[in-house]
């Protein structure tokens, strides 16, 4: 019986090469599209999955005024968790950030990322132990815990357990060896307790939010009483001790800074990567929506490449009619028939998944650069999701078109009347109505996202980078040093004073911010008594506003021939001036962090992160009126000439290399480019979509194609006499295409609602973004009209150019 059903098989494959081919190739296609995001999905979900402790570890999260959410929280907690927090197993402060630093054994120096962090964290992330102990290792700041890679390029094959290591300012003893088991949260190669001595000083802030804070509880559901008492203890220590020193209520207190109370939110290890609020680990966090739009397409397409199958499959049975009537008459039952489909569409959908898996393979590499990731075909789970969607897929593709053959009437096939039989056409027509809804879908959406890219792109940012090189600057300081900050401050000045000096640079300033990443410091500031206003801090050396070309609404920039501009002068941009409630401010004082400071300009808002982002409040002094903000400086930016641009940077990398930094790589990046970043995922998802368009397009007209073919097909002894009868070609197109036309309305219509509700969803990912407008439907349906009209009418036009005498001669 499989023998006789592989021979019919071939058969058919042999006498339908073209139509076999694109039911193959569609369905590979759609197929390899759903496979490439489900490694996606398994990379994103895989995030913390070793972690047995991943229901019960919690990251803290500080909502600080209205829509300022912080990773970071107040150390005087410790002093509670270890004895008013029944619920708590463990607690770890931390950094939850790298700092990429220089490790010395001997002779050889490794540039590896730390993360500094308290005994406990081992608690929170149990690694691998492969040598040593966690027992004593994270107990001071003498020990460090290393991972197998760093270990091996620092030390090859020797024992690196009790070696000491320097990091430049002391030395440290290995005292474990780790490996991560899967995808972490923290990543770390190096872990180092140096938390307990920062701490020491910051015990009685409650408003210094400074490190990351891991919570361990014993029950899970016990997070709301933990979040219940540490906004407790904030009220109590914070806001009611403030209101008391200021003689008013916490209410008036609360009120006047700008804030409602501080609210803290915990977000366990398992929903961090994909949920979290906010940015709350150095491996950062996932995309969620990003990884639904992946989702969501390719299963758009596999349902578009199915769809097509089913049409095709059904099409052709008209052809394979006699063929069931014959067999039916020679006793074939209407389940063995039905098996014979589904055995053929079991060996269609067999071979497409192994075409797309060769797809997959091929492309692989390309789409791991898309995402900035190191996926693999490997993994019982993918496995199981293969065989899962091969399943789903012979279940939607094969059992329709089966029992669809199965029910051919015998008689009626034998006679030849099946070919004007309606049943089934009706169906096909629906399914060709969502081919086109879905082809609307991605032709419409693509245009409107190419529309938001295209103006987040060309938007005016308010400064102009193109010739500024942001040089990565390694601002190493021993904060244990006495007079360290003169120091910070004086090495930065000679360097600047020896880059000025090489040909082609105009211009050397910094600041103590990142353009397209804003910068780490907040701070609030009050006016004449008014609410507190959360703004940004942003230290800047003489000339770094002016080489940026950020303009003045009014004032004057800092200038380094008035000397109180180092002491007591700020600026403000816009946004924080429409904060404060003032039509005059230049000459008017402000109380930052109380300290009196006097401003003179108003900057003109920019965008310092990128334009999808709203624009913070501002303000801006010299890096010596707060004496460790050049400590924050971590660019050091080079105005360059236009003329010969790469031996200018050739120039500044061999200074710099010989006399700046022996250890650290010359590392830099001109600002444009580096603010592009800011929205270089948005630009992926219009790439990503612009090709899902051109595939599904492709697969649609595929389907058009095979599908026009047969409809005309069965229509020849009907063109035939027609033309007999003196039709003219031009009608004859007209009548072919005509049903094709309605569809394609059809189809649009259709897809009008889900396209408008979810790009609107996707536009709300932008602060600054475009209205959707009328154009890209009009230019949508157009598209498809021209491209349905072309493959309609180019197959009709071939069908009225046959031989009458072909189809008439039997009559």
């Amino acid at each position: 019986m499989l023998k006789n059903w592989t021979n019919l098989f071939l058969f058919h494959i042999k006498n339908n090469k073209l139509f076999t081919f694109l039911n193959v190739l569609g369905l590979s296609i759609g197929i390899a599209g759903l496979i490439f995001a489900t490694l996606y999905w398994n990379d994103e979900q895989s995030y913390n999955n070793w972690n047995p402790g991943k229901d019960n570890v919690f990251i803290s999260i500080s909502k600080i005024g209205i829509d300022e959410y912080w990773a970071s929280n107040v150390v005087p907690f410790e002093e509670y968790f270890k004895k008013d927090f029944p619920e708590l197993e463990s607690y770890c402060y931390f950094d939850n950030w790298y700092e990429e630093a220089v490790l010395m054994y001997k002779n050889k120096k490794e540039i590896v990322k730390f993360t500094y962090a308290q005994h406990s964290f081992f608690d929170m992330f149990p690694f691998t132990i492969v040598g040593g102990s966690t027992k004593n290792v994270l107990n001071d700041n003498t020990n460090i815990a290393l991972s197998q890679d760093a270990a091996r390029k620092l030390f090859g094959n020797e024992n690196p357990l009790g070696k000491t290591l320097d990091d430049g300012s002391r030395k440290l003893v290995v005292g474990c060896i780790y490996t991560i088991p899967g995808k972490s949260s923290m990543a770390p190669e190096v872990i180092v307790n140096s938390i307990d001595e920062r701490m020491a000083s910051s015990k009685d802030h409650w408003g210094s939010y400074s490190h990351g804070l891991l919570l361990k509880l014993k029950n899970p559901d016990d997070k709301d009483k933990v979040i219940a008492r540490m906004e407790r203890l904030m009220h109590e220590n914070s806001t009611v001790k403030n209101a008391k020193q200021e003689g008013i209520s916490p209410e008036e207190w609360l009120k006047k800074n700008g804030i409602t109370s501080t609210k803290f939110y915990l977000q366990s290890l398992d929903e961090i990567r994909l949920h979290a609020i906010t940015e709350c680990f150095a491996e950062g966090k996932g995309n969620y929506q990003f990884l639904l739009i992946m989702i969501g397409l390719s299963i758009l397409i596999l349902v578009l490449s199915i769809v097509n199958y089913v049409n095709l499959a059904t099409a052709n049975a008209v052809k394979r009619a006699k063929e069931v009537g014959v067999r039916k008459i020679l006793g074939a039952s209407k389940s063995n028939i039905i098996k014979q489909f589904l055995f053929e569409t079991i060996i269609t959908v067999l071979f497409s998944i192994l075409l797309s898996l060769v797809i997959v393979e091929l492309s692989l590499p390309y789409y791991n650069d898309f995402l900035g990731k190191k996926l693999v075909i490997f993994g019982n789970q993918f496995y199981m999701q293969i065989v899962l969607i091969f399943i789903i897929t012979i279940i939607f593709a094969g059992i329709f078109p089966a029992i669809y053959v199965s029910n051919f009437e015998t008689l009626k096939v034998l006679k030849g009347n099946f070919g004007r039989s309606k049943n089934g056409i009706w169906l096909r027509n629906i399914m060709l109505i969502v081919q086109f809804a879905i082809a609307s879908f991605f032709i419409i959406g693509s245009y409107i996202v190419y529309q938001q890219i295209q103006y987040v792109s060309t938007k005016n940012l308010g400064f102009k980078g193109d010739q500024v090189a942001a040089v990565w600057y390694w601002n190493g300081y021993n904060w244990r040093e006495k007079d360290y900050k003169e120091k910070v401050e004086s090495r930065y000045l000679l360097i600047k004073n020896e880059l000025s000096k090489i040909k082609g640079v105009k211009q050397v300033s910094t600041g103590a911010f990142e353009f397209g990443s804003g910068n780490g410091s907040t701070s609030g500031f009050s006016y004449r008594g008014s609410e507190n206003i959360q703004a940004r801090n942003m230290g800047v050396d003489f000339g770094m506003l002016e080489m940026m070309q950020i303009q003045l609404n009014e004032g004057r920039f800092l200038s380094n021939k008035i000397a109180s501009d180092t002491i007591n002068s700020m600026l403000v941009n816009e946004t924080a001036l429409r904060m404060m409630n003032e039509k005059n401010p230049i000459g008017k004082e402000v109380n930052w962090n109380d300290k009196k400071l006097k401003i003179i300009g108003v900057v003109k808002d920019f965008h310092l992160f990128g334009p999808q982002e709203n624009i913070p409040p501002m303000v801006f002094f010299h890096y010596k009126t707060v004496d460790w903000m050049l400590q924050n400086a971590s660019r050091i930016y080079v105005k360059i000439d236009a003329q010969n641009p790469s031996q200018t940077i050739l120039e500044i990398e061999k200074f710099w290399t010989k006399n700046v930094d022996t250890v650290y790589p010359f590392s830099y990046d001109f600002v444009d480019k580096q603010y592009a970043r800011t929205y270089a995922s948005y630009v992926k998802q219009k790439n990503l979509f612009s090709l899902l368009n051109f595939i599904v397009i492709l697969i649609a007209l595929f389907g058009l194609f095979a599908l026009a073919s047969y409809s005309i097909q069965r229509r020849m002894k009907e063109i035939a006499i027609r033309k007999t009868l003196g039709a003219e070609t031009n009608v004859l197109l007209k009548e072919l295409s005509k049903q094709y036309i309605v569809f394609c309305i059809l189809g649009f219509i259709t897809a009008l609602f889900p396209v408008y509700f979810l790009l609107n969803k996707w536009l709300e990912n932008f602060v600054f973004r475009i209205d959707i407008s009328v154009l890209p439907f009009i230019v949508g349906f157009f598209a498809l009209l021209f491209l349905t009209l072309i493959v309609v009418l180019s197959r009709a036009y071939q069908a009225t150019k046959v031989d009458v005498l072909k189809y008439l001669k039997y009559e």
